[in-house]
């Protein structure tokens, strides 16, 4: 599961129950499943379809993002065009500044934007996200807030709505701000909403050219032309974090996202994020912990006709383990308890945490029945309970 759903479950910690450490141990216990190593300084695999966290290192360390800010850009762009604030025909004039700091005579990555022309909203989109133009990234921002600062608030504004605490921006272009950051584990947690919230916009990130301005560029993606099922995203790289790159691959129906940053060169950093995603494809099984609707554990209720109340996911709950290991399984529920009666089906109450080794994955859990207020003995009970006991 992404960063952005952990930020969903503020509440006291309050454990629900330990859900056996045996959970599965179809084998002897062993050493946690093979260990990765990579040179980078950040990096973070992920499994979208279980959310499991495959690998990490240092994920939560602030980098500048570089290019791999322009997903925020996009993000911004994308949902204003799902709420009809924007069009694929709208127009937007090349102003001078958009033209100096981003397009040819700033020696960057453009699309080569004339002066004073204008450009459709679905032409700058593919030169941002094929050719990483920052031309196109700052049109759009002026075009659409006025100026890059305007634009860079609404990103902060979209980032703190996903739940990317450990980010902030001060333009749409990712160029080097020492007030612009993000960490690998935010920029993944915005690839999977890009990938799951966006389709019809995030399969643009796969076309292997662009041609502006009679100047025909390659997608600038180098897992694309890997043939290992890369199918998204970008590179960015900075004097001060050094190489990076964000892309998602698909195997066999298994799609994982990979964040890298801090390689020495863009050779070692196409080469580990390879590595990485060859790992995570060959190396872990999937196995099903929980089936649809099944309980996970009892929650305690406070002055309900039932003294506890099942708590289930929505869905299988699925986590991948390394291959062959069958490593000893931790988990537990947390919540805010006792839950007050009456209780309603269906309704949010905690968080599944399952862990094995480094690897980690979280799920929401809801209640499984209603259960109504109970008659005034056994709420006068649970009343003594509360006072000279507490609850555990």
């Amino acid at each position: 599961m992404s960063a952005s759903a952990r930020a969903f479950y503020p509440w006291r910690s309050v454990l629900a129950g330990l859900l056996g450490l045996l959970w599965a141990m179809l084998a002897a216990p062993a050493a946690i499943g093979q260990a990765y190593e990579t040179p980078v300084a950040q990096a973070i695999l992920i499994d979208l379809e279980t959310g499991t966290t495959l690998f990490q290192k240092d994920p939560d360390a602030r980098m500048a993002p570089a290019n791999m800010a322009k997903l925020m850009t996009m993000a911004v762009v994308f949902e204003a065009i799902r709420e009809g604030r924007l069009s694929l025909d709208d127009e937007f004039v090349v102003s001078e500044h958009a033209w100096r700091t981003g397009g040819a005579p700033a020696r960057a990555t453009t699309m080569f934007a004339e002066l004073g022309s204008s450009i459709r909203v679905e032409d700058l989109i593919r030169g941002v996200i094929i050719q990483s133009a920052n031309d196109g990234c700052i049109v759009l921002a002026e075009g659409m807030a006025g100026t890059e600062e305007a634009f860079a608030d609404t990103m902060n504004a979209y980032a703190a709505k996903l739940g990317l605490t450990d980010s902030h921006f001060t333009n749409p272009t990712g160029l080097p701000d020492p007030g612009q950051y993000m960490t690998a584990r935010d920029i993944a947690t915005l690839g999977e909403h890009l990938i799951r919230d966006f389709p019809e916009f995030y399969k643009i990130y796969s076309e292997p050219e662009f041609t502006w301005n009679k100047i025909r560029q390659l997608n600038r993606n180098p897992l694309l032309s890997m043939n290992i099922g890369a199918d998204g995203f970008t590179t960015g790289s900075t004097e001060e974090s050094g190489f990076g790159v964000v892309g998602s691959a698909v195997n066999n129906g298994q799609r994982l996202l990979v964040v890298i940053n801090g390689a020495a060169s863009d050779k070692q950093r196409d080469a580990e994020a390879r590595k990485l995603l060859d790992w995570g494809f060959r190396e872990f099984e999937r196995v099903e912990l929980f089936g649809d609707d099944e309980i996970i554990v009892e929650a305690r209720v406070f002055n309900g006709d039932q003294p506890r109340v099942g708590l289930v996911s929505h869905g299988p709950v699925d986590f991948l383990m390394p291959l062959g290991a069958r490593d000893l399984i931790k988990g537990e529920v947390v919540y805010n308890g006792p839950l007050p009666a009456p209780v309603k089906a269906g309704v949010e109450v905690g968080v599944l945490r399952v862990t094995s080794g480094e690897m980690t994955m979280e799920a929401p859990v809801y209640t499984a029945t209603d259960v109504g207020v109970g008659p005034i003995e056994s709420r006068a009970i649970d009343g003594l309970r509360e006072l000279l006991l507490g609850w555990w």
